[in-house]
C-alpha cells in the first residue's frame, strides 16, 4: 500500500494502520519506515474487537484485517485474512473504492 499512497490521496481516502504494538513502539517503527499512513496502536485490542478481527497464536498473533470505511462512518467492505500473507492488492482496494465512489 505504501507505493500506492498517491492513489489512496487521489481517491479520498485516508489509510489507518492499527497495530498491537504500544504508542512508543509504534511511534519508533512509524518513523523508521517513513510510513505515510496514519498509525493506531491498539494493545489492548480494543479496536480489534470493534470490528472483529481474528487473534490465532498459532499464527503469530492478528490475523490481517481490512475494512473501508465510509465518510458517513459505515463499514463498506470487510477482508479478514486467514494467513498472515492473506491480504488484498492495493489494486484490488483502489478498484473497490472507485466503484463506491462512482
Amino acid at each position: 500500500m505504501r507505493q500506492d499512497a498517491q492513489e489512496f490521496a487521489k481517491r479520498q481516502t485516508q489509510v489507518l494502520v492499527v497495530g498491537p504494538e504500544d504508542a512508543r513502539a509504534f511511534a519508533s517503527y512509524w518513523s523508521e519506515q517513513g510510513l505515510p499512513f496514519v498509525g493506531l496502536p491498539d494493545p489492548k485490542a480494543t479496536v480489534l474487537k470493534l470490528y472483529g478481527q481474528e487473534v490465532n497464536l498459532f499464527k503469530l498473533g492478528r490475523m490481517p484485517a481490512q475494512v473501508i470505511v465510509d465518510k458517513a462512518g459505515v463499514a463498506r467492505f470487510v477482508h479478514y485474512g486467514h494467513a498472515i500473507s492473506d491480504i488484498p492488492e492495493s489494486a484490488q482496494v483502489l478498484s473497490l473504492l472507485d466503484q463506491l465512489n462512482a
